[in-house]
């Protein structure tokens, strides 16, 4: 739950520092890009301490190593929130966390169904909700991007034509 209330407490922080004046932070994809960044920088420091044991037991069995695992998506975690920060690197940080949580979904399949799960806030249901929160927050941040850079493609060749 606390990645979830990073997300939304942060994006909503930017979001009214942007409303107060702060013209770099008015727009929205700006807002989510920090929420998911905070998100992110949470749930991959808790690969190396407080949940690590955790989150290894979440690992399938079928998988091997999975102490590497944790380490390793926590690594990519890490990145990229960073990537999601500078610009040139947005749409592929994006994309691939967005890859990354569907990687991971079904160590949480595995977490809720295995009898791991203790609350109710780690059972199937609510896991997959929140899944679907973070996935839908890097999909939209990769495809406003995305389809920001083609329209600007667009209107320079706009420009090249007028000029000939």
């Amino acid at each position: 739950m606390e990645p979830l209330i990073t997300l939304i407490v942060v994006t909503l922080v930017i979001l009214a520092l942007g409303a107060a004046g702060v013209k770099r932070l008015r727009t929205w994809p700006v807002a989510l890009r920090g929420g998911v960044a905070a998100m992110f920088v949470l749930t991959g420091t808790v690969h190396f301490v407080w949940m690590r044991e955790e989150l290894i037991s979440m690992v399938p069995p079928i998988l091997p190593y999975p102490a590497f695992i944790v380490s390793l998506t926590g690594v990519l975690e890490l990145a990229g929130a960073i990537g999601l920060l500078w610009r040139p690197t947005v749409i592929w940080a994006a994309g691939g966390l967005s890859l990354l949580l569907l990687c991971m979904f079904p160590a949480n399949v595995y977490y809720a169904l295995s009898g791991l799960a203790t609350d109710a806030h780690q059972a199937l249901l609510p896991r997959t909700l929140m899944q679907i929160v973070f996935l839908s927050a890097t999909l939209a941040i990769m495809v406003y991007y995305l389809w920001r850079r083609n329209v600007r493609r667009i209107q320079a060749g706009f420009d090249e034509s007028s000029i000939s």
